[in-house]
């Protein structure tokens, strides 16, 4: 009889796990297709889209001026439809003197009872209701965009009235460690590699937080005013359900920096991951039954990509009940568990190698790959944390020296 538990315990994990990496298997496999070339050349309809792009920022005088002398570097500046409107939210230094000296607008924010990413964006979104443009882009304060990912955005969302995500990275600090070149590459997995194979198989992807492009009578749709920790997956979330899942833009490229300091990353993976575990118990129960309600295959993807877990996780549940399934098969002769968690297990190696294959290799050289179990057991603490003690404020990441560098 306990045995019998035991094993029918065993196996519901075990399938589990299979799913699990089975999702992120497929997504994986999918993005080993070619990206399809772009020709970086601005279509005639953008041109002639009106659009405003909107930059939200709390205590960023150490970045704005790189951040908005980039992005106007690289606009087409013969095109009279943009505008640059920076949110300066809850700020106490020279962010809004800094980013008015560059010539774009500013407009200053105090609620220190509200703080958040979302609720600079929802008075941004406010502000430019008087004469609303078509369409209006996110952009962190803190990112460098490549030429032309702007315009084709831009260009996507208007001619598809959908949300779309451009490619959105992480570059390594000058003098990185190979913790951050595991980091970036763990970024570079779920930014990009995920989606993409998410948008070959023809289905949405996640937002990402910034190069994000909404046509405006989508991003009105939803209330974005909050202080979530992954405010942009809660968005993305939001518009799915409301009928306008995201679509992601591969070809267009936006670049953050990790942090060189080890308590800044901490603090920063801290609020990423636990922000992320939140949505998945959250969002996991409404998309399904959403799907079931709307008969929308799309949400049921989306609630299957939000099932997998952050990569580190994935790999710590999966070796935790490995073992654990292991040492009951060699006490109880239980071994089809045992069976299930290796097939899954190659599907979890084969997924991350074949990211690393081909998306990978120049920013993680082979022998920094055997750093991995080291950068997992530093995230282990982070999770046990979300256990007894999560994350629930919306806390800015410090940006430090590695930041002047972009």
């Amino acid at each position: 009889m306990i045995i019998g538990c035991l094993n029918s315990i065993l196996l519901v994990f075990a399938g589990g796990l299979l799913i699990l990496c089975s999702v992120l298997f497929i997504e994986s496999i999918a993005a080993l297709l070619p990206i399809p070339k772009s020709t970086n050349k601005e279509s005639e309809e953008v041109k002639n889209v009106k659009f405003n792009i909107l930059i939200p920022a709390h205590n960023e005088e150490v970045v704005i001026r790189a951040t908005l002398e980039n992005l106007k570097s690289k606009l087409n500046n013969s095109n009279n439809f943009w505008n640059i409107l920076v949110v300066a939210d809850n700020c106490s230094d020279a962010t809004a003197e800094i980013a008015r000296s560059t010539g774009v607008k500013v407009i200053e924010r105090h609620e220190p009872n509200l703080r958040g990413k979302g609720y600079a964006l929802d008075y941004g979104l406010n502000y430019l209701k008087s004469q609303p443009p078509e369409v209006v882009v996110f952009v962190d304060a803190d990112c460098m965009v490549s030429q032309g990912a702007i315009e084709q955005i831009i260009d996507k969302a208007a001619s598809t009235g959908r949300p779309i995500q451009a490619t959105y990275l992480m570059a390594n600090p000058n003098n990185s460690n190979p913790k951050t070149s595991v980091s970036a590459f763990a970024f570079k997995v779920k930014n990009l590699v995920r989606p993409y194979g998410l948008s070959r198989l023809g289905q949405p992807c996640l937002l990402t937080g910034t190069g994000m492009a909404f046509p405006w009578k989508v991003i009105n749709s939803v209330n974005i005013a909050n202080s979530n920790l992954v405010e942009d997956m809660k968005l993305g979330f939001d518009l799915s359900l409301a009928g306008y899942p995201p679509m992601f833009c591969p070809q267009s490229y936006v670049i953050g920096c990790l942090p060189q300091e080890m308590q800044t990353a901490k603090g920063q993976r801290t609020r990423w991951e636990h922000g992320h575990l939140q949505v998945l118990l959250t969002y996991i129960p409404i998309l399904l039954k959403a799907a079931i309600k709307q008969k929308r295959f799309d949400l049921f993807v989306s609630a299957l990509d939000l099932c997998v877990p952050p990569l580190s996780l994935l790999v710590i549940a999966w070796l935790g009940m490995t073992i654990f399934s292991f040492v009951t098969g060699l006490l109880l002769a239980i071994w089809i568990p045992t069976i299930i968690l290796s097939l899954a297990g190659s599907l979890l190696l084969l997924a991350i190698l074949s990211a690393w294959v081909k998306f990978g290799r120049n920013d993680l050289p082979v022998l920094q790959l055997l750093t991995i179990p080291f950068y997992i057991l530093w995230k282990i603490p982070l999770y046990l944390q979300f256990l007894v003690k999560r994350q629930n404020r919306w806390v800015r990441t410090q940006r430090d020296s590695s930041y002047l560098a972009q």
